[in-house]
């Protein structure tokens, strides 16, 4: 599951085969500092997003994950460490 340290979090993306097995679901999970380094602070438990969307490939559904949880981050300052 690739991860990104995006300001003060953390975010993982992955890409989660659909139940029908014809495509792939976009799924994200932010975390928050902690200071016990065997313990992470959920933010955005994993979950799916973009919800409508099926996606053809596991790259394409991660890169919409990214995104996505980019986009959320973004929208709350964390880049700027605000």
């Amino acid at each position: 599951m690739p991860s990104e340290k995006i300001g003060a979090y953390e975010m993982e993306y992955s890409a989660v085969p659909a139940a029908d097995g014809k495509g792939w679901i976009a799924h994200v999970a932010i975390y928050g500092h902690s200071t016990n380094p065997m313990h992470r602070n959920n933010v955005f438990p994993d979950q799916r997003v973009s919800l409508e969307a099926v996606f053809k490939t596991s790259e394409e559904a991660e890169a919409e994950a990214r995104r996505v949880g980019a986009d959320m981050l973004d929208s709350h300052g964390s880049r700027s460490g605000t």
